[in-house]
């Protein structure tokens, strides 16, 4: 299950919307092949912008680290090489894929992942009957324990991308779906829950 790499994707950021100036402070990418986590990207970013102070409380990370990370047009780069072309995923991916998008164009470049899969929708569809989707809630739901700090970028995906493989486990057994790849994913993301099941028996069905 999940043969084909998938980096699952988070960044921390000085705000909600990059369209509204806001910038990324830091990010983890964290690729996924073979069922287990095989390789790493992670940074804090210098976009040099200020660091509201809600966001230090959030996340603990400070102007200081800010000012004293790599700059933007370092690590953009090197994260943008490191997905490549695999497929990506975050957490409330739609957030996350904006931010490097705007990164990438602030450089004149473009994100070449092949499709994009939301932990998030994917977690409401193939478990409806949980009480929240927020990723440290749906940890604590499926025995995914933090590592780290919460609302830090490499703890968060590391989060992200064990729910994932959760998930991946889950319709393997369930289904008896062996391979559960990037393409399957999207295509459950973009059901209504009461369409999963049969979606995913008429996959097993075709696969056998």
């Amino acid at each position: 299950m999940l043969t084909k790499p998938i980096v699952m994707l988070d960044f921390e950021t000085t705000g909600l919307s990059p369209d509204m100036g806001d910038r990324i402070t830091e990010v983890a990418a964290l690729r996924i092949a073979d069922g287990v986590i095989v390789e790493r990207y992670v940074s804090l970013v210098n976009c040099g912008v200020r660091v509201p102070s809600f966001i230090t409380s959030l996340t603990g990370i400070t102007q200081q680290m800010v000012d004293t990370a790599p700059p933007a047009h370092e690590v953009v780069p090197r994260l943008l090489e490191f997905i490549g072309a695999d497929a990506l995923a975050a957490h409330n991916a739609s957030f996350d894929e904006k931010f490097l998008r705007a990164e990438s164009t602030r450089l004149g470049m473009a994100p070449m992942h092949a499709g994009t899969v939301c932990s998030l929708k994917l977690s409401r569809r193939v478990y409806p009957q949980l009480y929240s989707y927020k990723l440290g809630n749906l940890g604590s739901q499926l025995g995914i324990p933090f590592r780290g700090t919460a609302h830090r970028a490499e703890a968060d995906a590391e989060v992200a991308a064990e729910v994932l493989l959760h998930i991946g486990r889950h319709l393997a057994s369930s289904y008896g779906i062996a391979a559960v790849e990037p393409a399957l994913l999207m295509s459950v993301n973009k059901l209504a829950a009461a369409k999963v099941a049969a979606f995913l028996r008429k996959q097993s069905v075709t696969a056998q």
